[in-house]
């Protein structure tokens, strides 16, 4: 299973605290870390610039108007330095060290602390996860923490994203909030942009209010039952037909999903905790758990941009809102 984790003299461009990830790469930390340390062990101390793009025309090199590629200021010696996208006059690079900076009053404020941070390809996304203090508690030993997850993108084609990660503990499933409960912060890489951060920062105290409706929602689907007719409507929403009914890849992948979210229900883990098996949590989860651990077909080339920020994001989200609309219906 690949993780587009940068590799660099040998290492991975990542850091952890705790258990090692599931890809056993990166530099373990043995105490939260400040900024200055994250960046350091997740060899993120690096810049990017914009430079002027070039096409040669009868053997002659012309600027091409208003296009830069963003690069790596580190790799700008080697002989063919990555290009990690094109971007036009108004693009504004919002350098690593930046988007810590961003973070530190966040994590110092909050008592939160560095959790993970890395770089995916050859630096097209950094990431930096903060898990913040306080877990959910759903129902007996079923625990969520609690994390904040910022992203930064050079390669000109995302913006600047803050996103509220709840990960369950029992299986490390990424419980991704839908995408129309405004769970994400979008800042697009403009010359205001470090104001815009700003901003930003004085609107983080909906974190803990959108925290606390996730935690009554979490604790309201363990109270929804839901028997083999309602988990294939639940699973026929979160896994829809295709639109062309006679592509069979896209048949058989969907019978797979479908089945394997099935038996995720039914013997994931986590099941076995009390007021969790036969619930519409353990659906919920079920999901999850298909995209976070299967072994083999979802995004697996990019599988850690694909959990957080690619088709296994936008499936969790989608799972998340069917679930509290099947919620609300089977409540009645």
């Amino acid at each position: 299973m690949a993780h587009n984790l940068e590799i660099k003299n040998g290492q991975a461009s990542m850091f952890y605290v705790g258990q090692p990830p599931w890809h056993h790469l990166g530099t373990q930390l043995e105490r939260p870390a400040i900024a200055k340390e994250a960046i350091e062990a997740a060899k993120l101390n690096w810049q990017v610039t914009k430079a002027p793009l070039y096409v040669h025309i009868n053997g002659s090199p012309t600027q091409v108007h208003n296009k830069y590629g963003v690069v790596r200021k580190d790799l700008c010696d080697t002989k063919a330095p990555p290009i990690l996208g094109i971007v036009g006059e108004q693009y504004t690079p919002l350098q690593n060290s930046e988007a810590f900076d961003f973070f530190d009053p966040i994590v110092g404020k909050d008592a939160a602390v560095y959790h993970t941070a890395g770089v995916l390809g050859h630096g097209e996304r950094i990431w930096i996860l903060a898990k913040l203090p306080a877990d959910i508690r759903v129902i007996g030993d079923d625990i969520v923490n609690k994390y904040l997850l910022l992203s930064n993108s050079h390669d000109g084609l995302s913006a600047v994203q803050v996103k509220f990660t709840p990960i369950r503990v029992v299986c490390q499933n990424t419980l991704t909030m839908a995408l129309s409960q405004g769970p994400t912060i979008r800042i697009v890489h403009t010359k205001d942009m470090k104001q815009r951060l700003k901003q930003a920062e004085q609107l983080l105290g909906i974190v803990h209010t959108h925290y606390r409706d996730i935690e009554a929602d979490f604790a309201a689907m363990t109270r929804v039952q839901v028997d083999g007719e309602r988990l294939k409507e639940y699973l026929s929403q979160v896994f829809p037909d295709p639109k062309d009914p006679d592509n069979q890849k896209a048949l058989k992948r969907l019978r797979d999903d479908r089945s394997l979210a099935e038996y995720f229900f039914d013997r994931g883990k986590g099941t076995d905790i009390k007021g969790v098996r036969g619930t519409l949590w353990a659906a919920y989860n079920g999901v999850a758990e298909l995209i976070d651990h299967r072994v083999v077909g979802f995004s697996e080339t990019r599988r850690l941009g694909s959990i957080w920020f690619g088709d296994g994001y936008l499936t969790k989200a989608r799972a998340y809102k069917v679930a509290k609309e099947k919620m609300r219906a089977w409540q009645n």
